[in-house]
């Protein structure tokens, strides 16, 4: 979910009696459920493709700050900016956990910074649309946090041992900010009508990019099958978009709020909520930078690691001296 664009380096699935020794020995691990450790060998692809998955979901979080961060000055009460203020510096940890998984295979933290400035890396889609007032950051907390623990939830089963151990820590917190957006949107949604319309704009502008979270539609996402052979992803998309859709409606009906999608409705038969699918077209737009907020949030990273530069080397200057005193005595 928050990898929305990574492809998968392994070619067709095979049939294990197709594999050579060593691959076979492997894929036979991870049909056991075995987790996989960073010193075990690996094929390239499945490495690559977690360093892609890992890194991704890394650069998410990290970009995910900006838009709340935005607003823990503004936020209506000190216990809301002290909430807020939990919640961002919980996505910060979580970019640290998921770089250091992602560095375990090889790949340095720098190197990483790196693609995501240049635009060679991507991130969620989802952060690249404006948080204009504060019932967008309860939609964000319900709609965004709710769509990542959905996805994240499954990936503590995943097939690598760093990535699933960090993701038992990382869901835990996910789900008190899916709380705290929900609790946002309930005061908007149970206060003033003025404060309800508010709620129910953020909603309707939040709903389409929620859904464009989980990628693309199944029949378009062509890498999906390999990584979960690999168990790298354990859910294909639509699966977890219909799980989505499927929790979210029967709470905006509590909330007294309207989906923004005129086909929502439940089909006995499925056994699920029928829905739209979003406009792929605008999705593929912001990803390849051309959303409303590309430009704003790769500027605001760029300019943090700029500004940065002059602690990270005042930290490697201490090291050093450190490293040579202790080679000294």
């Amino acid at each position: 979910m928050y990898a929305q664009m990574v492809k998968s380096t392994g070619h067709a699935v095979r049939a294990l009696e197709d594999m050579e020794p060593q691959e076979r020995a492997f894929q036979e691990r991870i049909n056991a459920g075995e987790k996989i450790e960073p010193k075990d060998w690996m094929p390239e692809g499945y490495r690559k493709t977690l360093v892609r998955q890992i890194s991704q979901h890394a650069h998410s979080e990290i970009v995910g700050q900006l838009p709340e961060g935005n607003w823990i000055t503004r936020a209506p009460t000190l216990e809301r900016k002290a909430i807020l203020l939990a919640k961002v510096q919980d996505e910060a940890g979580h970019g640290l956990y998921l770089y250091c998984a992602a560095e375990t295979l090889g790949v340095s933290r720098d190197e990483l910074y790196e693609q995501l400035h240049s635009g060679k890396a991507k991130y969620s889609s989802i952060f690249n649309y404006p948080t204009l007032n504060w019932a967008d950051i309860g939609a964000v907390g319900w709609l965004v946090d709710g769509a990542a623990i959905m996805n994240q939830v499954p990936l503590q089963r995943t097939s690598f041992g760093p990535y699933s151990r960090a993701m038992i820590r990382i869901c835990k917190e996910e789900s008190f900010h899916q709380r705290q957006g929900y609790d946002i949107m309930m005061k908007m949604a149970f206060g003033s009508e003025a404060q309800k319309r508010m709620a129910q704009d953020a909603l309707n502008r939040f709903w389409w990019p929620s859904l464009m979270m989980f990628g693309p539609s199944d029949k378009d996402s062509i890498h999906s099958a390999q990584s979960m052979a690999w168990k790298i992803k354990l859910n294909t998309n639509d699966e977890l978009r219909q799980k989505f859709v499927d929790q979210t409606v029967p709470q905006a009906e509590y909330l007294g709020l309207t989906i923004p999608d005129e086909n929502v409705k439940w089909n006995e038969e499925r056994g699920h909520y029928d829905y739209t699918d979003p406009d792929w077209n605008e999705f593929f737009e912001v990803i390849k930078g051309n959303g409303p907020c590309n430009k704003e949030r790769m500027d605001a990273r760029v300019k943090a690691w700029e500004d940065g530069a002059w602690f990270r080397e005042g930290l490697m200057a201490h090291a050093e001296k450190a490293n040579t005193a202790e080679a000294a005595e």
